[in-house]
């Protein structure tokens, strides 16, 4: 299971619309907080946090394609990963 946090504060850059777009997809849960403590980052630009990993674009619509390319740079890591411990 992915998670995506989002900041509440950090809904004026349009974060908000994506929560709907982003729970459509499987394996994954999206939850609010009032505050992340990423306060300047928040203030800057959207961001969000994907399974602890802080991810930042310049828009809202930039920002979906990037929680998306982080998501596709997990699994791939946990991927090689496993096959790391398979092979020992």
């Amino acid at each position: 299971m992915n998670i995506v946090e989002f900041c509440v504060s950090n809904a004026h850059h349009g974060t908000d619309r994506l929560i709907d777009k982003l729970n459509k997809l499987p394996d994954l849960e999206t939850i609010e907080y009032g505050c992340l403590g990423n306060c300047g980052e928040c203030y800057l630009s959207p961001y969000v946090m994907v399974n602890g990993e802080t991810v930042v674009a310049e828009t809202a619509d930039a920002l979906y394609d990037a929680i998306l390319k982080e998501l596709g740079s997990q699994d791939e890591h946990r991927k090689a990963l496993d096959k790391l411990l398979d092979d020992l």
